[in-house]
């Protein structure tokens, strides 16, 4: 006979392997992610912390442990190739962010339109993406080579006065690496904003034509608003390439003519590897590490921590 003792054991005994498998099938996913978090830990987070701290020491060929305090950073400050690739950096970043976000912009505006051949068209723009800042370079050298590129075209059939050689003069040589980047990474962001423009309620575009409102209206006081966080994500991504540029550079013009390309990625590969200066070359990454820093945590923030609304 069945007693409300043995009923509440039997229970009991059920109960306890589903709580077990409960806990286990809880955990196992940190387990999975713990060989990942190891290596984060160690070869990240340990690295920059070990940067930072040689960057306040006097290595030179060879890391050494004597603190100097700030003596690379003052002297870093005190570097005119430094201060040309601060300033090479943010002309470069400033256009091409704008450049970007303005004809990736138009792009998605334009594939939104329902237009024939809209997967070809997409995958063309989105192609140079595809390539790495070195190959990207290369093909902008050879374009823009005068005796290679455009510029030799154009003498071979008479336009002596078509003048297209900006890569050989240092007044205009950045604005070929603002070109090549914009022609590489303005598909990622047609990618994004297209993403974006399809999730707005096709409501909203009769409701708009019924009123009589023009495109450009809507577009400028309506659609932009509503692809904030969209531009936002854009924004940060081209920041970051901003920062890391290197490949380009080197490829295209090699910091030349000159220093008039030089960059901070150029800047530390060669107080590291060509000149060897640890300190100096560390100090000025900690300086790109806190740019990163400050570039991304309004973002995470907007994207993760802030409060809000209620009613979303």
């Amino acid at each position: 006979m069945t007693t409300p003792e043995t009923s509440a054991a039997a229970v009991g005994a059920t109960v306890a392997p589903k709580a077990a498998t409960r806990r286990r099938v809880h955990f196992s996913p940190y387990l999975a992610l713990l060989p990942a978090f190891a290596i984060v830990v160690l070869a990240y987070v340990v690295t920059v912390v070990w940067n930072i701290w040689i960057s306040f020491t006097d290595s030179k060929v060879l890391p050494v442990n004597i603190f100097v305090g700030t003596k690379q950073y003052e002297r870093l400050f005190d570097t005119a190739r430094w201060l040309i690739s601060l300033q090479n950096v943010v002309v470069f970043g400033v256009l091409f962010i704008a450049g970007c976000l303005i004809l990736g912009f138009l792009l998605a505006v334009a594939l939104d339109q329902k237009v024939r051949f809209e997967n070809t068209f997409r995958t063309i723009f989105l192609y140079p993406f595809a390539m790495s800042f070195i190959v990207t370079g290369l093909v902008w050298q050879w374009i823009m080579n005068p005796t290679l590129g455009l510029q030799k075209v154009a003498d071979s059939i008479g336009f002596t006065w078509f003048r297209f050689d900006w890569i050989v003069q240092s007044d205009l040589a950045l604005y070929v690496i603002v070109l090549a980047g914009i022609w590489q990474s303005s598909g990622l962001v047609m990618a994004i904003m297209l993403a974006g423009l399809r999730g707005i309620d096709r409501e909203l575009w009769k409701a708009t034509r019924i009123d009589g409102i023009p495109s450009w209206r809507v577009y400028l006081h309506i659609v932009i608003p509503i692809l904030r966080p969209t531009i936002i994500t854009a924004s940060v991504l081209l920041a970051i390439a901003v920062v890391r540029v290197y490949e380009l550079v080197l490829a295209t013009t090699g910091g030349g003519p000159g220093i008039s390309t030089e960059v901070p990625g150029k800047f530390i590969m060669d107080y590291l590897f060509g000149r060897g200066n640890i300190g100096l070359a560390t100090g000025a990454s900690t300086v790109m590490f806190i740019t990163v820093v400050i570039l991304v945590t309004p973002w995470l923030y907007y994207e993760y921590f802030r409060e809000k609304p209620r009613g979303n």
